[in-house]
């Protein structure tokens, strides 16, 4: 059976403020593949996050992206969204006024074209909501407001389990989680991994890779992908730094 291939990147360059962040990325994801992006601040694992999803402030100057074969570049964000793409993000933004289920509502809706039963929407947000430790007083508080930071990021992928993405990009989900609250989010992304989704899981550090196994470990340094490979990377990158993954690239950060 041959591989579906959801994302493919073919040599992209992006500027942001004139300045040239990525310089080169190619990258293709297949259906039912976890790959890992791993690099320091800077080195544009963020700024490849953005550009996926269309992010006006990033400029595309050169390369070819396409999801499930269309040109990823003619669409809209909300067009991207809709096709099947979610982000979730290094720093949710707070909403006050606006509750969480009410958000939560209203998202799905507008991603799946038509309204839902309440008492059918109620059922399977509950069942999500008990995978994840969320108990039921966190839908009537108002979007990030006054979270913590693990709060947040099961925001994230309770958001991500209701829209049931075909390619979800996770940008350093993992990023100012204690140990509990990294284990129940790990738990949460490998519920949704399946044969016909993508995930794309950006972070620094190998220690979500002990609970979410990729199929695929990328390294990026200087705006382009230098070395992949597969879990064991990551544990190499653990063990002895990028500088002796890449020497060439020592020290590069934009």
């Amino acid at each position: 059976m041959a591989t579906k291939a959801i994302l493919e990147i073919r040599n992209l360059h992006v500027a942001v403020d004139g300045k040239e962040i990525l310089k080169g990325v190619d990258l293709t994801v297949n259906a039912g593949e976890v790959h890992a992006l791993m690099g320091r601040n800077g080195s544009g694992k963020s700024t490849l996050s953005y550009t996926l999803m269309g992010h006006p402030r990033y400029e595309v100057t050169e390369g070819e992206v396409f999801y499930h074969g269309q040109n990823l570049l003619e669409l809209t964000t909300d067009e991207r969204s809709r096709a099947g793409m979610y982000l979730a993000f290094q720093y949710p933004v707070a909403i006050p006024g606006v509750s969480v289920s009410n958000f939560l509502r209203t998202t799905v809706k507008g991603r799946r074209g038509g309204d839902l039963p309440v008492k059918e929407f109620r059922k399977e947000l509950k069942q999500l909501m008990a995978n994840l430790s969320i108990k039921d007083e966190f839908l009537s508080r108002y979007v990030n407001d006054g979270f913590s930071g693990g709060e947040k990021k099961k925001l994230e992928i309770l958001q991500m389990a209701l829209l049931k993405p075909e390619l979800a990009l996770l940008d350093e989900t993992d990023s100012g989680l204690d140990i509990d609250a990294l284990r129940t989010v790990a738990e949460g992304i490998n519920t949704l991994k399946t044969a016909d989704r993508a995930i794309l899981l950006i972070t620094h550090y190998q220690r979500m890779l002990d609970y979410v196994t990729p199929n695929f470990v990328h390294v990026m340094q200087g705006g382009r992908i230098v070395k992949s490979g597969d879990s064991d990377l990551a544990r190499e990158l653990e063990a002895h730094g990028y500088d002796q993954i890449a020497p060439e690239l020592a020290g590069s950060a934009l």
